[in-house]
């Protein structure tokens, strides 16, 4: 199983982030990268993120900046 992270403008355009993510192999380690980059992901163009476990998807889109959530 893989946790992976989709990054996205807020009309839900598809965006490469400006911090590479890799696949993470459980849901504490994708939140706790995310936890760690939000604020570059957020400068860098996206403002939500979706997670979603192999090709499930577990929740999103969440807003990357405080206001949005």
């Amino acid at each position: 199983m893989a946790w992976t992270w989709r990054f996205e403008k807020s009309d839900g355009t598809e965006v490469t982030p400006v911090v590479t993510p890799e696949d993470f192999s459980t849901q504490g380690d994708a939140e706790s990268w995310l936890g760690e980059h939000w604020r570059d992901l957020l400068a860098g163009g996206a403002d939500q993120a979706t997670l979603s476990e192999d090709t499930t998807k577990i929740y999103g889109p969440m807003p990357l900046d405080a206001e949005g959530a």
